[in-house]
């Protein structure tokens, strides 16, 4: 399978929904809230489509114009291409991806922060997330009532869950630095700490 970029395979999965002109495309991609996913571009969706064109992914159908409005071309899927969405939706869901998130760097090293700090930043960070998952929630109400069906915004559940989830901990986290449940000071090893490899060393 060809490598597709993260826009070319959301477009990929819109039209195996049904054939669909990129405007089309486009405007149900920021219904669904699918611009949280994937950077979503008018331009960069219809350079996406070409390619999946030209990979035999997608074929044009035909253009027609409405009115006023320039013209509009149908795209649909091809057997290949529903073979190829099949096949990397089943190993993008299986198969955790290596990621380094910016954030989980940044943890590995906040002992060089103050405690106050650290908990000043923790707090935030949450506080910041709270407002993420209030949107979540907005938008998962809107999509109830236009009577979207579950499985088109499994996405949107998710990601308010992750949301929910890193809330909890961050909270969590802060008040065990506040409390004090978390040393701030001395060496990372304790000197009376078992190590069995130091110990193994001194024996010899």
């Amino acid at each position: 399978m060809a490598s597709l970029t993260p826009l070319a395979f959301a477009a990929l999965g819109l039209l195996a929904e049904a054939p669909m002109h990129p405007y089309e495309m486009f405007q149900t991609m920021l219904q669904r809230r699918e611009d949280q996913n994937v950077k979503v571009r008018p331009g960069t969706l219809y350079h996406q489509i070409g390619r999946l064109v030209d990979l035999g992914y997608a074929e044009a159908l035909g253009t027609a114009r409405e009115g006023n409005r320039p013209e509009r071309t149908t795209y649909a899927i091809t057997d290949h291409g529903r073979a190829a969405l099949e096949d990397g939706l089943r190993r993008m869901i299986a198969e955790p991806a290596d990621e380094y998130p910016e954030f989980q760097l940044a943890v590995s090293h906040v002992d060089n922060l103050s405690a106050a700090d650290a908990v000043t930043a923790l707090r935030a960070r949450a506080d910041a997330l709270a407002v993420e998952r209030d949107v979540y929630d907005e938008a998962a109400t809107g999509l109830q009532a236009k009577r979207l069906a579950d499985r088109y915004w499994l996405d949107v559940s998710y990601v308010r869950a992750m949301l929910a989830a890193q809330i909890e901990w961050l909270t969590a986290t802060a008040d065990r630095i506040e409390r004090g449940d978390v040393p701030w000071d001395g060496p990372a090893v304790p000197p009376n700490s078992a190590d069995p490899h130091h110990d193994k060393e001194r024996s010899r």
